[in-house]
């Protein structure tokens, strides 16, 4: 049992504290994934080794570091891969550890409903329930040719795999620590820059969650510009007052760092959530498809507007090197 599913119990507003939390899995393992925004994948394969302690003894060392540091509790699943950590999570409380035992993965699962599995979904899990396939011991029991007819022939050998507790999942190292220097960050290899805008109270008002997309906006088009960057994408996420969260992913007509851009990006992204009087507890933006500005195109427009903000951009840049990143308020320059 080397895989451990920890969730941190982060007060609301507290989302931004996981990079620091994350550092504390790093102590005891290299091999760390993100799962924001509160959540992370540990293998502890070395560090049992290491130790000297088995899984569950490191997560109990965890959960005190946790709360002795950060003033954090947390939840954690333990099993023999992440998968099975990911259900044992859902078992677990603050301060209980849930383990799925390496000998009894089959008896652990039986009895748990389809809907458990990571990658089945609502409709999914309908169809197999409708032939009376509702719990995780009567699809391992299923022969594979009807759970192929049923959902595919690809879905349906996963499925059967996963229902028998076969865990092909591993561990995607994340680079965690870079945020706190760059605000950059890896997922699954592939770097990134994101940031966060918490507000102070569940926000109502549409123009203050528009002028916080447009301070995150500028604030991603200034670090790439500062690395010599350009990105592909831009993925938004707005967290609600209830913890729950709607990410929408775009691809850029052209790789830019261009603040305006982003910005004319990210509200179209807000506008098409189509939000009436949303509870907005935080908005996140991220910046995926980094690549060298040097091997990105750029369509010229000919537009005198455009132009004389691209101009204000490099004064602004020059003047957060020369006076720190508060020289120039956020959300200013394209007002």
């Amino acid at each position: 049992m080397t895989i451990l599913c920890v969730r941190f119990q982060l007060p609301p507003m507290y989302e931004t504290a996981l990079p620091g939390l994350l550092g504390l899995l790093e102590e005891f393992t290299p091999v760390v994934e993100a799962l924001p925004p509160d959540g992370a994948l540990a293998d502890l394969g070395g560090a049992e080794r290491y130790f000297g302690r088995d899984a569950l003894e490191l997560a109990s060392v965890i959960r005190v570091r946790a709360l002795a540091h950060f003033g954090v509790d947390c939840a954690i699943g333990a099993g023999p891969g992440p998968m099975l950590a990911r259900i044992a999570l859902r078992s677990a409380r603050p301060g209980v550890t849930c383990a799925v035992p390496e000998d009894a993965v089959a008896e652990f699962l039986a009895d748990r409903p389809v809907a458990v599995l990571p990658g089945v979904g609502a409709a999914t899990a309908r169809t197999l329930c409708d032939y009376g396939l509702d719990t995780l011991g009567r699809v391992a029991a299923a022969p594979l040719s009807t759970l192929q007819r049923l959902v595919g022939a690809k879905a349906g050998r996963e499925l059967h795999e996963k229902a028998n507790g076969i865990d092909r999942g591993r561990v995607v190292p994340n680079a965690v620590s870079l945020p706190q220097a760059l605000g950059c960050a890896r997922a699954g290899g592939t770097p990134i820059l994101a940031t966060e805008r918490p507000f102070d109270r569940d926000e109502l008002d549409p123009e203050r969650h528009r002028r916080a997309l447009l301070s995150a906006a500028e604030e991603i088009g200034a670090r790439l510009r500062a690395v010599d960057k350009v990105c592909r994408t831009l993925t938004l996420t707005v967290r609600y007052a209830d913890r729950s969260a709607t990410t929408r992913s775009r691809t850029l007509a052209e790789p830019t760092a261009h603040s305006a851009a982003l910005a004319r990006a990210v509200y179209g992204m807000y506008d098409a959530l189509g939000l009436q009087r949303a509870r907005v507890r935080a908005i996140a933006l991220r910046a995926e498809g980094l690549i060298p500005a040097e091997q990105a195109s750029h369509q010229l427009t000919f537009d005198p507007a455009d132009e004389r903000i691209r101009r204000i951009e490099e004064v602004a840049d020059r003047a957060r090197a020369k006076f720190g990143p508060r020289a120039v308020m956020p959300g200013r320059l394209a007002a």
